[in-house]
């Protein structure tokens, strides 16, 4: 079973699923699935958005 480490009291949690650390409650920053991933946006993440955006925008004004 692979070991995380909580980034803010540096303590080791096994648990694979565990969002927040079992002895501070501070969240582990971990990302499941695409939702998951939206909870915790990067910077790329919502660059790649707008841009996905901003492409299909361009395209709808083109078509018509």
């Amino acid at each position: 079973m692979p070991e995380y480490i909580c980034p803010h009291c540096k303590k080791p949690i096994y648990d694979d699923e565990a969002l927040l650390c079992l002895y501070c409650g501070e969240s582990l920053r971990r990302s499941i699935g695409f939702m998951g991933k939206l909870k915790y946006p990067t910077p790329r993440i919502i660059s790649s958005i707008v841009i996905t955006l901003m492409l299909l925008g361009f395209i709808l004004l083109i078509i018509k």
